[in-house]
């Protein structure tokens, strides 16, 4: 194996992702190996990793698996894209512009629940230090 392919344990490794999940990831269609090795492995490069990497960081924000297709599918076009109109990228820009409307929203979202969270835990620190001091 060369420098450019990596097997799947140190895609696992570098992702945080187990290899089920990247096994599910590409039996969804979100992520392809680039390339098998002769004996059939699973290899990947450092733009698989990148790949995986927004699906990663998607998912806590509970975007679902079409809506992780959609944005993949835009941002592959966009790079794509030398043959895009004017109409077609600014269509694309939109859409991802969108996307990051929402994960701002959604961040948004995760902070209020995290203070609550938080105020919660000390709800409950607070309670034990007056009963351990009863």
């Amino acid at each position: 194996m060369n420098g450019e392919h990596m097997q799947i344990g140190e895609v696992a490794a570098r992702t945080e992702l187990s290899l089920r999940t990247i096994r599910h990831y590409e039996e969804t269609g979100l992520v392809i190996p680039s390339a098998r090795s002769q004996g059939g492995f699973r290899l990947y490069t450092e733009a698989d990793v990148a790949r995986l990497m927004v699906i990663r960081r998607m998912k806590p924000l509970g975007f679902s698996l079409e809506e992780m297709r959609e944005l993949l599918a835009a941002t592959d076009r966009l790079d794509a894209g030398a043959d895009l109109s004017d109409d077609e990228r600014r269509e694309l820009l939109a859409r991802l512009r969108g996307f990051e409307e929402a994960a701002q929203r959604r961040v948004v979202d995760l902070r209020t629940q995290l203070a609550r969270a938080e105020e919660f835990a000390a709800t409950l620190r607070d309670r034990l230090t007056r009963g351990a001091a009863s």
